[in-house]
């Protein structure tokens, strides 16, 4: 992906976090721009998800500057909830309500964040749920969905509110392996529109056929980024080399 004349979505300058004496995040410097289909991989524990939460302030930075859509977020005058707005976050587990049905699941915030009336909201809601192939369960409670199906809930619900930009979390670790597809196809399709994504995620499939730039971590930094191809045929660290033998 060309990233000439592209607004930069995500600014990250020179971030730490720590967890006492833990650096979760080492001086992590990125700009993910308007569009593009990030993926971060490495191993557990190497800061994958903690950059994810840190650029909606789900976790907070010790040091550095995150600016998403040319909000400071790291400048406590910043409303956070204004921010988040425009983010859809989906994780590993559903977080559905579930004492609520497919369609009031999605079509809460909607009329409480967006002010959107019930009716523009099923509209909306109805319209998604037929995107993401699950229209014939709005009625249903989650507890008779599938986990694949949950997923597929929680990626309508936050594509709900129209975001920018969508960070997903491992959205798959916590499937069936016979469940994975049916959200990766989801996903394939948001990336095929045009929606900006971050991904951490162990598929390395759909790293290679979706994404414009794969990120690499360990041990809280960024080690190595290049284009999938560059990943999956010549990566240049020895470090990421040790990485892409074990898991291909």
């Amino acid at each position: 992906m060309s990233t000439e004349n592209r607004n930069i979505m995500v600014q990250i300058r020179s971030v730490y976090k720590f967890f006492g004496q833990l650096k979760a995040l080492d001086n992590v410097t990125l700009d993910i721009y308007d569009g593009e289909k990030m993926v971060i991989i490495g191993p557990s524990g190497s800061g994958k998800s903690t950059l994810l939460r840190s650029i909606n302030k789900l976790e907070t930075i010790d040091a550095g500057q995150i600016i998403v859509d040319g909000l400071d977020i790291s400048n406590p005058e910043t409303d956070i909830n204004k921010v988040r707005e425009e983010i859809g976050m989906v994780f590993q587990s559903f977080n559905v309500f579930p004492h609520k049905t497919v369609l009031d699941n999605i079509n809460l915030a909607q009329t409480v964040v967006r002010k959107r009336s019930k009716k523009e909201a099923t509209e909306i809601s109805r319209e998604l749920l037929n995107k993401v192939g699950i229209l014939d369960k709005a009625n249903e409670y989650p507890g008779k969905l599938s986990g694949g199906q949950q997923q597929r809930v929680a990626i309508a619900r936050a594509l709900a509110m129209k975001p920018k930009l969508m960070l997903f979390d491992e959205p798959t670790s916590a499937l069936d392996p016979e469940m994975i597809g049916e959200v990766l196809e989801v996903m394939i399709k948001l990336a095929k529109e045009g929606m900006t994504m971050i991904v951490v995620t162990h598929e390395m499939g759909f790293a290679r056929e979706v994404s414009d730039r794969v990120l690499f971590m360990d041990y809280g930094a960024v080690i190595e980024e290049g284009t999938p191809e560059h990943f999956f045929k010549n990566p240049t660290e020895e470090r990421t080399k040790l990485f892409m033998s074990q898991i291909l």
